[in-house]
């Protein structure tokens, strides 16, 4: 059996950042986010890594994050285009960014043929995570249901003290399964609560142990015919915004439960998620690596051939 590849969804990294030079170092050594995650990996077993990216970053990933990471795994890369598009297809009149997640995993199409993970760049999503997913994927499954997983975080595990933050709200059955996810967009931490809105007026509270979804799962490769099926179906609908809206992964996933051509296992870990979703959060990262090094589980300097 193939072992599982880790694909790392990057091609947004420029715009987020206001470009690729301005991506903030985290560890003592100048190391970002990604490459904590790309350690756990390899450290979990993966030995294969495909970063998403836009044609238009290439030369400043590849010199800040890829040419070493080429030095530690192999490597290979996918190009997230907006003008990927199935037959009959064009890309909307002012439409100038790709669309989602999911189109995002449409670029792996005959890169990636095995079982793989799939993460975001710029998320720490902790050593327990990959060890997990890499045990799940490399191991053989029985069922006519595409067996896929994805790590689900405790809510108040993933929040920040800064603003607000977009979950996928997870509802699992006793198997471990699970049933449906629900986006919410503006959750926000407030005091001891947590709580979200759909109209920034009326507010609900969640519950702090909730599980949530942060874009780190784990596929059978038919994911990526059944994105390309899925996105006909995006694409056609009189209520897909031309410009604005995105086809994103939970509601591939959400879809294939629904179609019951899909179970995901939910793997629970109880690691932090750090992200750098507001320029405050920064310190909060740095602090946090800080501590993981004091701990024994990183070393003080990542890569040792840098």
């Amino acid at each position: 059996m193939q072992k599982p590849t880790l694909v790392i969804m990057a091609a947004g990294l420029g715009s987020r950042y206001g470009g690729l030079k301005q991506i903030d170092p985290v560890g003592p050594f100048g190391e970002l986010i990604i490459d904590y995650s790309i350690y756990d990996a390899v450290k979990a077993g993966f030995e294969k890594v495909v970063f998403i990216i836009k044609e238009e970053i290439e030369k400043d990933f590849k010199e800040i994050i890829g040419n070493r990471i080429e030095k530690i795994v192999k490597t290979e890369y996918a190009y997230q285009r907006i003008d990927n598009l199935p037959a009959g297809f064009s890309v909307p009149a002012g439409r100038t960014k790709p669309f989602g997640t999911a189109h995002a995993i449409l670029s792996c199409k005959g890169i990636v043929n095995e079982s793989f993970a799939a993460i975001n760049a710029d998320d720490y999503y902790g050593a327990e995570a990959f060890r997990l997913l890499f045990d799940y994927l490399s191991r053989p499954k029985k069922g006519e249901l595409y067996p896929f997983c994805m790590i689900g975080y405790r809510l108040s595990n993933t929040v920040t003290d800064y603003g607000h933050v977009a979950r996928g709200i997870c509802s699992v059955d006793k198997g471990g399964h699970l049933t449906r996810i629900v986006e919410r967009t503006r959750i926000e931490k407030r005091g001891e609560s947590i709580r979200f809105t759909e109209n920034g007026t009326d507010w609900t509270e969640l519950d702090k142990d909730s599980i949530v979804s942060m874009n780190c799962w784990g596929f059978s490769p038919e994911i990526i015919g059944e994105i390309e099926r899925l996105f006909i179906d995006f694409l056609s609908d009189e209520n897909t915004d031309p410009l604005k809206s995105e086809f994103y992964l939970p509601f591939v996933v959400d879809t294939l439960i629904k179609e019951k051509k899909a179970e995901v296992k939910v793997l629970g870990t109880t690691d932090k998620w750090y992200g750098v979703t507001y320029k405050e959060d920064k310190a909060t990262v740095v602090s946090a690596i800080v501590k993981l090094i004091e701990e024994g589980i990183y070393p003080e300097r990542l890569w040792k051939n840098d």
